[in-house]
């Protein structure tokens, strides 16, 4: 018998908000059954970097990640902010672990080659999340927080897309046998027709509604890998994909993703 697992992504902006975390983390505790925690930070690294003296460059939505960059988005993510949440977690009761992709070889990626003449440093593309060795976590009674790190199994750190890790992990843990509900938080009511207007949710998007809303522009940046990811995920089996608002992750929410 498959069961019910819930996958919360949670973007940076709403990590580096004091109240938006505190909620969501609250709602994240009262959602019932077991459940995964996906966390970003990029803000928080662009910050540090700047402090450091590091440029940060971006194409696409994604980071251009040099070795200089892939020290401070380790240190970031694997540590400041993915412990700072796993501590917030166990003041409220979440027995909470905080992993990268490197723990216990959960996510094993390979560096990105260059695509269309842009070098993306050491930037992962996941080739696997092994659902079976996360599901031992969750079997022990612990809710695993992961960082957007993976690791290519040669001993290298690698930097990854957050939403991907969170696409992967509702992938590989649909693969181990569980129903998955994938929830993307973030501060926006869902994926919006007009930027400015959050009353202007689209309910539901498929493969043919986004190559539309892809091509007239009313989705860009960084919400396209976001669907992007969301529409692989519904593809390789995850039951359902929802894009909401940090406050209202309780998936009544949002924008549906679909096949």
């Amino acid at each position: 018998m498959r069961k019910d697992i819930t996958i919360v992504k949670v973007g940076g902006a709403v990590v580096e908000d004091e109240a938006q975390l505190t909620q969501l983390l609250r709602d994240f505790y009262a959602i019932e059954g077991p459940k995964i925690l996906v966390h970003g930070g990029g803000r928080r690294a662009t910050k540090i970097a700047e402090r450091l003296g590091i440029e940060t460059k971006m194409i696409d939505g994604r980071r251009i990640t040099d070795a200089d960059m892939l020290e401070v988005v380790t240190m970031v993510y694997g540590g400041l902010v993915n412990k700072n949440v796993v501590a917030r977690l166990q003041a409220l009761g979440c027995d909470a672990i905080g992993l990268t992709g490197a723990d216990a070889n959960i996510i094993l990626s390979t560096k990105r080659p260059l695509k269309n003449g842009i070098d993306y440093g050491f930037v992962g593309d996941v080739k696997k999340a092994d659902g079976s060795k996360i599901a031992h976590f969750i079997d022990a009674g612990l809710i695993p927080v992961i960082a957007p790190l993976t690791h290519d199994g040669q001993g290298h750190m690698l930097n990854t897309n957050a939403d991907t890790m969170a696409s992967e992990t509702a992938k590989g843990m649909a693969a181990a046998g569980y129903d998955v509900t994938l929830i993307y938080a973030f501060e926006k009511p869902g994926v919006l027709r007009d930027a400015d207007d959050d009353n202007s949710v689209i309910a539901n998007i498929n493969h043919a509604d986004f190559e539309t809303y892809k091509a007239d522009g009313t989705i860009s940046g960084g919400m396209l890998p976001k669907i992007e990811n969301a529409l692989a995920a519904v593809d390789a089996g995850v039951k359902r994909v929802i894009i909401t608002k940090a406050t209202a992750i309780d998936g009544q929410h949002g924008t549906i993703i679909t096949q």
